[in-house]
């Protein structure tokens, strides 16, 4: 069995351990051992199986399935801002899509919640997205494209769960858009919502300035080429 097959078994096990841990084993473990000791459980599993798929990912040769033009470079230092300042806006404001996130506001949702109700999983889609695009590298493919999925497929069975149990979270979904900026290019939503609050702005820039700044020192690879 090759390296690259490990992989695909060691993310599609964090996945799987995730979904399930998150919504049909829940109740059940929680009845056991209390949420207290649901928690370490949860934990334990998650960081198991995610530090056995980096190990994994690290221990593969690097390779090239495309060249990336250098106009995509600079597209993803875009996109690479946008997901930054969508993280930074999930951190810094109660979001009712997040476990423990508290109820919607009446108010309606404000902030990058306005762009997405589910900031901090599309920041994660978005990142993936663009290691996988840039890279080309077939291990980066496997182990991105497993976070994605899990950020993007969680996202809708939480919504799912959440609007069963608090008919308030249904309204807070007409409200918000699970796709990014979907309530403003629909037309729902006026163009002037798009702004997340200088919080989420100004965090997000300097997050994105460490990313660039960091990537090279910790990754090896420059984060601005291709131009």
């Amino acid at each position: 069995m090759s390296d690259l097959t490990l992989l695909i078994i060691a993310i599609s096990l964090f996945i799987g351990t995730h979904e399930l841990l998150s919504h049909p084993l829940r109740a059940p473990i929680v009845r056991a051992v209390g949420e207290k000791g649901f928690l370490p459980i949860y934990a334990l599993t998650a960081l198991g199986t995610l530090f056995w798929a980096m190990q994994l990912w690290k221990g593969i040769p690097q390779d090239r399935l495309w060249q990336a033009p250098g106009w995509l470079y600079a597209a993803a230092l875009v996109v690479m801002l946008v997901a930054a300042i969508l993280f930074v806006g999930s951190v810094t404001a109660p979001n009712p899509a997040l476990m423990g996130g508290g109820a919607p506001g009446a108010s309606g949702p404000r902030g990058v919640q306005r762009i997405t109700r589910h900031p901090m999983m599309w920041a994660f889609a978005l990142w993936a997205l663009v290691h996988i695009t840039l890279s080309a590298d077939s291990r980066t493919i496997v182990l991105a494209s497993g976070l994605a999925f899990l950020a993007l497929f969680g996202s809708a069975m939480q919504d799912k769960k959440k609007r069963a149990a608090n008919p308030d979270y249904g309204r807070h979904m007409a409200a918000t858009s699970f796709v990014p900026f979907g309530m403003q290019l629909s037309g729902r939503s006026p163009l002037g919502t798009i702004f997340p609050g200088w919080v989420a702005v100004g965090g997000g820039l300097l997050v994105w300035a460490v990313i660039l700044w960091g990537h090279p020192l910790v990754i090896g690879v420059p984060a601005i080429q291709g131009f």
